[in-house]
C-alpha cells in the first residue's frame, strides 16, 4: 500500500479555511434565515427549488436529487413543513411508489418573503468580498472540483 499523501502547510492551511468558511457561512446564513422569516437553511433550500418549478410540484426523487439529500432526510424535511403548511404531498401519476411534493400557497409567501434578505446575506458576505475576476476564478474552481467529485462517486482522483 502506498503511503499516504499527507498535506502541507499550505494545503491544511487552505483546507482548514475552506472547513472554517463553508461552516461559518453555513451558520450565517442559518441565524439569518431564522431571525427575518423563520424558515431553516432545509426550509428555503427545499422551497428554492419548488418556487422555481411549473406549479410549484417536483417528484420527491428529483427534489432529493436536487438538493443532494437521501430520502430519510428529505422525507423528514417534507413532513416537518407539511406541518408548517409549507408543502404538500400528493401521489405521483406516473409511479405509485413515488410521490410529489407541492409548494403550498403559504410556502410561496414563505420563500419570497425570505428570498431577497437571504440573497443580501449571500451577497454581503460572499460577493462583495471579491472582485468580479476572484468570483470567476472560483466559479472555475468550483465547478472542476465538483466535475472531479461527480466524476467517478466516490472523491478519488
Amino acid at each position: 500500500m502506498d503511503a499516504p499523501r499527507w498535506l502541507d502547510e499550505r494545503e491544511a492551511r487552505v483546507w482548514q479555511a475552506y472547513l472554517a468558511v463553508n461552516r461559518e457561512l453555513h451558520n450565517a446564513l442559518e441565524r439569518q434565515l431564522v431571525r427575518d422569516s423563520g424558515l431553516s437553511n432545509a426550509d428555503y433550500a427545499l422551497l428554492a427549488p419548488l418556487s422555481e418549478a411549473p406549479d410549484g410540484l417536483v417528484r420527491s426523487r428529483d427534489l432529493g436529487a436536487l438538493v443532494g439529500w437521501e430520502r430519510s432526510r428529505l422525507s423528514h424535511q417534507i413532513g416537518r413543513m407539511e406541518k408548517r403548511g409549507l408543502v404538500t404531498r400528493e401521489e405521483c401519476p406516473e409511479d405509485a411508489r413515488g410521490s410529489m411534493v407541492r409548494l403550498t400557497a403559504a410556502g410561496r409567501a414563505a420563500i419570497e418573503s425570505a428570498a431577497p434578505a437571504h440573497v443580501d446575506t449571500v451577497r454581503r458576505y460572499v460577493f462583495d468580498a471579491l472582485t468580479d475576476d476572484e468570483v470567476d476564478v472560483l466559479d472555475h474552481v468550483f465547478h472542476r472540483i465538483l466535475a472531479r467529485v461527480d466524476g467517478d462517486g466516490d472523491g478519488r482522483p
